[in-house]
């Protein structure tokens, strides 16, 4: 980015006050709007809110700094869902304010201001900043590290590198996405002198000292544990079937428009391939940046190709990234100034109406989006008919074959707090709900089991003597939508052992679409 910056009207320290005011106004507005908020939590939200009521060095799919992060906001402002979800907002408010910050470093204070405003308006963070999820954790770890490493890269600085070393710690505590940090500072070493100089020396030394003290505990979880949490992400590439997917290439690609803004995400390919095909004559700064965006997302476009792919696996893209484009925009010729406003003014837009569905079930019917929604409405209700339902009978247990559906009852129905199991469907448990609240063995008395999941019905039945239909429930959602549920009960849990023949017999069942055996209801949840 050898061009200068167009000159400002404005001073260094307006620019700054704007820029304060800018991230402090959007943490007050984001914050009334989760108070008011009509929206249930997400199936994982609830789940984080489980591990956060138990402290541990690391949980089953995931570290645990989210679950730290819940349980002190709801240790100083209740067990609301208003309190299990603030942090989310918090901690994009301390990314904006360390991309400012990075962004001042690099060029000016102007710069600064516009980091800001484009992060606190891309399309992802819209969503992420009124959900508590891992990338908002991994976010303020990677902008909190990349500023440390660009302080250091400047002026070799301890604070800087003691910073660096705590961010990476954090981060890893957070989500293990933040290898890619690691993948970058090792291509920064490679091709960046200034880091080089910065890194390979004491302060290089202690950030690493610091990033392992702060690992280890996580480190020695999991070697307790089976490596539960870096199995569980290893199973997330899911490359045990047919490989070479070049339609979930295309969606993922497509999907990152949705993420970080159409005209951003044109931008940013653009700076990617203008800097990789002249890399050793680009400048520092620039190229620089692209080694700590490139890797997450060339990563995960490669899973994509080979199994699948989620849009926000490749979210740590757009914290450097933000600040690529911003430094692109900002110099040149007119048409990019307009390009930065517009998409900021565009992704606002964007963001109100996420808001306004999100309020609004009716809005969300007018504009036929209710398949957006479906998740985050009526688990209370929910939680009222399936409580109605365990209470209906003296049941020994109430079994779910779902763990979303178990966590949100743990959240949303306390009352059968001890009451409830869950169903294995394979030899071992694949979530936290089956690893920590399996169906016992030898459990004995009639049971409520309660499925919303049709084509596991034929499974569950096979696992026990007695398997009666009982009723079923549909919760009305927006739309024509409903949270659908067969109710049976059972006796006689006798678990049939998942060897290879049980596998082989019941792929074939899938592959066959063939309707499950007829008993009692058909199972097949409509």
């Amino acid at each position: 980015m050898p061009e200068s910056f167009n000159a400002s009207p404005l001073s260094r320290d307006n620019w700054t006050r704007a820029a304060i005011v800018l991230i402090a106004g959007f943490a007050v507005l984001r914050i009334l709007a989760l108070a008011i908020s009509p929206v249930s939590l997400y199936q994982d939200e609830s789940q984080y809110w489980v591990w956060s009521r138990q402290f541990d060095w690391g949980y089953y799919s995931k570290p645990p700094m989210i679950a730290w992060l819940i349980s002190l906001s709801t240790g100083l402002f209740g067990d609301s869902d208003f309190a299990i979800r603030l942090p989310a907002t918090l901690l994009h408010t301390a990314t904006a304010t360390f991309l400012m910050l990075s962004a001042r470093q690099l060029w000016d204070e102007r710069a600064g201001f516009w980091t800001a405003a484009l992060y606190l308006t891309m399309p992802g963070i819209w969503l992420s900043g009124f959900v508590i999820s891992t990338d908002a954790v991994l976010f303020v770890a990677w902008s909190g590290g990349l500023y440390a490493l660009l302080r250091l890269r400047a002026d070799r600085g301890w604070g800087a590198a003691i910073g660096l070393g705590v961010a990476l710690g954090f981060g890893f505590l957070s989500k293990y996405a933040m290898i890619y940090f690691l993948v970058s500072t090792g291509l920064a070493i490679l091709f960046d002198a200034p880091t080089r100089r910065a890194l390979l020396g004491l302060r290089g030394g202690a950030a690493l000292a610091i990033f392992l003290a702060l690992l280890a505990p996580n480190l020695a979880w999991n070697a307790a544990n089976d490596f539960a949490t870096v199995t569980h992400t290893a199973a997330n590439a899911n490359w045990g079937g047919d490989l070479f997917h070049p339609g979930e290439l295309f969606e993922f690609l497509a999907a990152q428009l949705g993420v970080f803004g159409p005209v951003t995400f044109g931008v940013l390919a653009t700076i990617f391939g203008l800097t990789i095909a002249s890399f050793l004559r680009a400048d520092p700064d620039q190229r620089l940046l692209v080694l700590y965006s490139v890797p997450p997302l060339a990563v995960v476009a490669v899973q994509a190709f080979i199994s699948r792919a989620h849009a926000n696996w490749a979210a740590a893209t757009y914290v450097a990234g933000t600040l690529l484009v911003v430094g692109f925009l900002l110099r040149g010729a007119t048409w990019r100034r307009w390009a930065l406003y517009g998409s900021i003014g565009l992704h606002t837009v964007i963001g109100i109406i996420a808001i306004a569905l999100a309020a609004s079930p009716a809005l969300v019917v007018a504009l036929g989006a209710a398949d957006a929604t479906k998740r985050i409405r009526a688990w209370d209700v929910t939680a009222e008919q399936i409580l109605a339902a365990a209470e209906s009978d003296d049941y020994a247990m109430i079994v779910f074959d779902d763990r979303n559906a178990f966590h949100q009852m743990q959240r949303y129905a306390p009352q059968l707090e001890g009451r409830m199991a869950m169903w294995l469907r394979y030899s071992g448990p694949t979530n936290h709900a089956e690893d920590v609240w399996p169906l016992a063995e030898d459990q004995a008395g009639r049971l409520l089991v309660i499925s919303n999941r049709p084509r596991e019905v034929p499974r569950l039945r096979e696992d026990f003597d007695r398997f009666e239909a009982v009723g079923r429930l549909a919760i009305p959602l927006d739309g024509a939508y409903t949270r659908d549920f067969t109710l049976w009960e059972a006796e006689g849990y006798q678990r049939v052992e998942r060897d290879e023949a049980y596998e082989i017999r019941w792929q074939a069942f899938d592959a066959s679409d063939e309707a499950p055996p007829a008993r009692g209801y058909s199972g097949d949840g409509r």
